[in-house]
């Protein structure tokens, strides 16, 4: 069990039994107490995106009781969330494959229709003149049953649409994003992706 302590207990605890503090704050606390801002930014989109808590609530939070540090990124990582997207791992793929590379950035929770439900993409191209889908594949909820199931017809749907798909996990992303981008970069190309004006590379592992 890891304990973090606040500073600011007196002012976050619910009067309940026994005493919890607030959403809102416990995201804020343990965003503060991680080792790096960059940890920071992260955990505040995970938290954020895949709890009950809403964004709103976690944004009035920082504006009333300001963080003592990493500010910066923490409302960096709820600016993240706004813009849609869902986890760390969703980050570290629009920050090291995308911009990292001069990639387009693709449109995040694209809508689809499957079953007669709606479900979410994690990103599409299509914005870019490429029907192109990347699916970012977090093992824990992936592995479940129902979701292997979902993400099974997902694909049948995808395959039924001529799109074509692309999956990519944390350890794909995190330590070869070079690689990933590389791929990534030939499916657009294949799709009908042009990349007249298109960004400059500022990946540090590809230049090194």
């Amino acid at each position: 069990m890891l304990v973090h302590r606040s500073r600011a207990l007196v002012h976050t605890t619910l009067e309940a039994t026994p005493p919890r503090t607030r959403g809102p704050d416990t995201i804020l606390d343990l965003a503060v107490s991680q080792e790096t801002a960059r940890k920071a930014t992260l955990l505040v989109v995970d938290l954020v995106s895949r709890s009950s808590i809403s964004l709103e609530s976690v944004e009035h939070c920082v504006t009333h009781r300001p963080p003592y540090r990493y500010r910066a990124a923490i409302r960096k990582g709820l600016g993240l969330v706004r813009n849609g997207l869902m986890s760390a791992l969703e980050v570290e793929y629009l920050e090291l494959v995308e911009d990292g590379h001069g990639l387009p950035r693709g449109d995040r929770q694209t809508p689809v229709a499957v079953d007669g439900k709606t479900l979410w993409e994690d990103v599409t191209y299509d914005s870019h003149g490429a029907a192109v889908t990347v699916r970012l594949d977090g093992r824990a909820t992936h592995a479940m049953a129902d979701v292997a199931f979902r993400d099974r017809r997902r694909d049948n749907a995808a395959e039924i649409a001529g799109r074509a798909r692309l999956v990519y996990g944390w350890t794909d992303v995190h330590t070869a994003p070079c690689a990933v981008a590389d791929e990534v970069r030939q499916v657009l190309l294949r799709e009908g992706w042009d990349p007249t004006g298109h960004r400059e590379p500022t990946c540090k592992r590809c230049t090194s």
